[in-house]
């Protein structure tokens, strides 16, 4: 007999891949790296000044309005009808944060717009990630999904910074600052979130239709900035107002104005007469009384979630409008 000796063959072992990320959020993250610590850098700048304010800068200004006495009715060295250089110093920077938030929607658009999705399509680098393994709808979704993300980790602390800070310190608020201006009601509530948001959507649609990077920054930023703007004036009438009736003088605030005019015997309304005690004005149109329509600070969320349904809405039309043309191009 002879002796048969099998050797085993070795097990073939998988080559190890390196633990590195990869597919289309990684390579998304790759190309735009510059925007995404951009955006971190601007996030933090805006959070470290929220910060100061809260602390070293409110007590600052404190200790300066301690000292000049204008909390105890006493006339002060220091005029109480403008602040000191350390309340300057704060309401200056409390300015800068909410500017710096209130124009990030633009900044996200014009980028969407300009480099995210316009150059893409320009360069052809969009071509070549469908003939990959990455399909059109796919890639789309990742160029919305990802810097929403982003853009939402970034928006909320920053407004929660925002209100925390703007709740603290009411005494160092400027006679001129109220909850109602565009600038503090944004940055205030879950607007700031949602305008971004609506910038990343549009931009995307704008590169789309543009296909063209300069073409799509251009579009993106002009129409933003527009809407960004002017939409606040349809606020005060997203929501029933409460009315006033003003029998006396009255130069205060009332919160979000709506509207005003005088009324007569009869209650009937004249918005377009304000006669200011003049006799002449008030016997010609038997004025007896004025009004005014306002939005109460109780009124601020339910203005905001009225609000934000609508941006919303808008921001999953343009959402929409992007896929539909998205496929009818790669059909």
């Amino acid at each position: 007999m002879t002796a048969v000796t099998t050797t085993e063959a070795p097990a073939r072992t998988r080559p190890r891949r390196p633990l590195t990320p990869h597919g289309v959020t990684w390579t998304l993250l790759r190309v735009h790296r510059s925007a995404l610590w951009f955006w971190i850098l601007y996030v933090a700048v805006i959070a470290a000044a929220l910060l100061w304010l809260y602390g070293p800068g409110a007590h600052a200004a404190m200790d300066e309005l301690v000292r000049s006495r204008c909390r105890d009715g006493v006339i002060p060295e220091l005029g109480c009808d403008a602040p000191g250089p350390a309340g300057a110093r704060w309401d200056a920077i409390l300015s800068l944060a909410g500017s710096m938030i209130a124009l990030a929607p633009v900044l996200i658009a014009t980028w969407a717009g300009g480099s995210l999705i316009g150059r893409t399509l320009e360069d052809g680098t969009a071509h070549l990630a469908w003939t990959q393994s990455v399909s059109p709808t796919r890639w789309l979704a990742a160029q919305l999904a990802v810097p929403a993300v982003l853009i939402t980790a970034g928006m909320l602390p920053l407004t929660l910074l925002h209100r925390m800070t703007w709740a603290a310190h009411p005494e160092l608020r400027h006679d001129s600052w109220n909850w109602s201006d565009s600038q503090i009601y944004n940055a205030n509530g879950i607007l700031a979130t949602v305008y971004a948001l609506l910038g990343l959507a549009f931009g995307v649609l704008v590169g789309m239709v543009a296909r063209r990077s300069m073409t799509g920054l251009g579009v993106s930023l002009a129409a933003t900035g527009f809407g960004v703007r002017e939409f606040p004036s349809l606020r005060p009438y997203l929501w029933p107002a409460e009315t006033r009736k003003i029998t006396g003088d009255f130069s205060g605030s009332l919160g979000m104005p709506v509207g005003e005019g005088s009324y007569t015997s009869t209650g009937a309304r004249l918005p377009d007469v304000l006669c200011g005690g003049r006799a002449s004005c008030v016997a010609r149109h038997g004025v007896v009384g004025e009004y005014r329509d306002y939005h109460p600070a109780a009124h601020f969320w339910p203005l905001q979630l009225v609000e934000t349904g609508l941006v919303l809405t808008v921001a999953a039309a343009a959402t929409a409008a992007a896929f539909w043309l998205l496929r009818r191009r790669t059909a």
